[in-house]
């Protein structure tokens, strides 16, 4: 591996090349390396072992001087490659607290913020997609008078019902 980054650099077994690769890695691709891995309960819904950590993943540590605590995520710097938990704190000589950046190699997702289709596995029907497709075109204002229109609508139809 030459200076700078590489997309073409296959891989090594040598430590110094995989510490330099990530190194002069660009950021989308350091945030990919930011995977945590996910409890049993979560690893069966997903269908996956482990996922990039987002802000507000409530995280269990397991490894270190704060093992078995947990908390939520509140920060994560891609560029160094750590993440910050909430609660999870140092003090300085002069008494003030500051939070402790972890490796997340040493977390585990207990309970993750919604993420949408991806993760899930869901497939998007062709229904949902012409839906999103009529939606796109109109400004914001009448979409919204329409879903409120279709909601009243519905609204009175359930209510002459139950006159009935």
């Amino acid at each position: 591996m030459k200076k700078g980054f590489s997309k073409a650099w296959k891989a090594s077994k040598q430590p110094r090349k995989q510490r330099k690769y990530l190194a002069n890695a660009p950021l989308h691709i350091r945030r990919k390396k930011l995977s945590v891995n996910l409890s049993r309960d979560l690893r069966k819904g997903n269908g996956k072992r482990s996922i990039i950590v987002r802000r507000e993943d409530k995280v269990k540590i397991l490894r270190g001087k704060f093992k078995g605590k947990s908390g939520k995520i509140t920060g994560i710097y891609t560029k160094i490659g750590k993440v910050e938990i909430e609660g999870i704190q140092v003090k300085k000589q002069d008494g003030s607290k500051v939070p402790i950046k972890l490796q997340p190699s040493n977390l585990q997702i207990i309970e993750m913020v919604d993420r949408g289709k991806r993760v899930k596995g869901e497939k998007v029907s062709k229904e949902k997609i012409k839906k999103d497709e009529t939606t796109k075109n109109k400004p914001l204002e009448k979409v919204k008078k329409e879903e409120t229109t279709k909601k009243s609508e519905s609204k009175d139809k359930t209510t002459t019902e139950d006159k009935k």
